[in-house]
């Protein structure tokens, strides 16, 4: 089983959204996939709840299931012993960075602390970076850029604000549930991180 782990210490960063794609995108691309939720919101479980079951099976993970890809949608403020737990799970994570100072002011120390974690420094864990919400026409989403490409770790998507996340989460749907012609612009910035996540099934 293959775990990816979606976290930020902060709430609001995107987490969710990130966790439910991609629990969709390896769904509908022929991998069993479960989804655990660790937000004490439960937005991931909400989503479950209202997924069509004709769609690509997403299962909540239950102990002892070894489907071909974990997700886990990680709580906000993971630092310390319970970084460290995840950590030996995760092949691979992915931090979520939203467009604001204090969501950079609050990642920067998490991913020092990341880079500081045995498994990452022994190349058994990956981490990657996303930013969330960005406009690159716009101060802030220059500002978000500049911000992730200085930090030394791959940079795996820059993902617009757009309707489609939104309409499609009110049904239990991730981008790769939708019509392509729905969400066609959204899926091409998603290319370089699904060929990240891609990467570890040919390791």
């Amino acid at each position: 089983m293959k775990t990816l782990l979606i976290a930020n210490p902060k709430g609001g960063s995107g987490k969710t959204t990130l966790a439910t794609n991609l629990a969709g995108y390896l769904a509908a691309s022929g991998r069993s996939v479960a989804l655990l939720d660790l937000d004490r919101q439960k937005s991931a479980s909400a989503w479950l709840e209202l997924r069509d079951p004709a769609l690509p099976a997403i299962e909540r993970f239950e102990p002892g299931r070894k489907p071909d890809w974990l997700v886990i949608d990680s709580a906000a403020g993971l630092h310390g012993k319970n970084l460290e737990r995840a950590l030996k799970l995760a092949s691979r994570v992915v931090v979520p960075i939203a467009p604001s100072l204090f969501d950079m002011a609050a990642s920067r120390d998490f991913l020092d602390a990341l880079r500081e974690e045995k498994e990452v420094r022994k190349g058994r864990t990956f981490v990657g970076l996303v930013g969330m919400r960005i406009d690159p026409r716009t101060r802030v989403g220059v500002t978000v850029q500049e911000y992730l490409e200085g930090q030394g770790l791959p940079v795996l998507a820059y993902l617009r604000y757009a309707q489609s996340y939104v309409n499609a989460a009110f049904e239990g749907r991730s981008l790769f549930d939708l019509p392509h012609h729905l969400a066609a612009r959204e899926l091409e910035q998603w290319s370089y991180l699904t060929t990240w996540i891609n990467q570890e099934d040919q390791a």
